[in-house]
């Protein structure tokens, strides 16, 4: 088992990581402004699973062949950036459009449109370069070889950070639906924050695909 030593170490870290806005907050954010508080919640849930799987990954070992190949990791990396700007052109298209959110929820869109935005959240997690990073690089540095159990020490530690994540990425969120529901009193408003939405995934994109390894 992980020592608690270690462990609180590992958390202060990733409270540093995680509270720094990256591509995975920023793209919370967007879906906020765009759809509203349920898709951003529903966008984090998404994310975090996304990202726990890519702690499943280093810790069996498939995460160092990815962080070590810049083949694997930029096709990673431009997958996700190309995925970001297809939602924001996405989310740009449909500025215009209440969301069920505002619209009294339509019963149609409902479980679908809630799936679809937990599928997107999850593809922006697993793909995301500055976890894909992180946990290969030092997600394996916590683990005490000498207590035996690594790759249970690793899948705790990124259960850490995960609701660390999870929790930061929440309110995040639910800050961004915040200042939508108050642009939403004016279709004009909403219109224009929806694409703001929009552009911020289509800028938070194109850096992802522009952002190169440091080696």
């Amino acid at each position: 088992m992980v020592s608690p030593d270690r462990l609180l170490a590992f958390a202060a870290l990733s409270l540093v990581i995680v509270v720094v806005p990256g591509p995975s907050v920023l793209f919370v954010v967007g879906r906020a402004l765009s759809r509203g508080r349920r898709a951003a919640l529903t966008t984090v849930a998404g994310n975090t699973l996304g990202a726990y799987l890519l702690v499943v990954a280093v810790a069996l070992g498939v995460g160092s062949v990815v962080e070590r190949s810049a083949v694997v990791f930029t096709a990673l990396k431009l997958a996700g950036a190309a995925y970001l700007v297809h939602l924001g052109v996405r989310a740009w298209r449909e500025r215009g459009r209440p969301g069920a959110e505002f619209a009294g929820g339509a019963a149609a869109e409902g479980d679908r449109e809630q799936w679809r935005t937990f599928r997107q959240g999850f593809a922006v997690g697993v793909t995301n370069p500055k976890t894909i990073v992180f946990f290969a690089a030092v997600l394996p540095q916590f683990a005490d070889r000498d207590r035996g159990g690594v790759v249970v020490q690793m899948l705790v530690l990124g259960l850490v950070f995960n609701a660390i994540a999870l929790a930061c990425d929440s309110v995040w969120g639910l800050l961004a639906a915040t200042a939508r529901d108050w642009f939403a009193r004016s279709p004009r408003r909403l219109s224009a924050v929806g694409g703001a939405g929009g552009l911020a995934m289509i800028g938070l994109g194109v850096t992802v695909a522009v952002t190169g390894r440091k080696d």
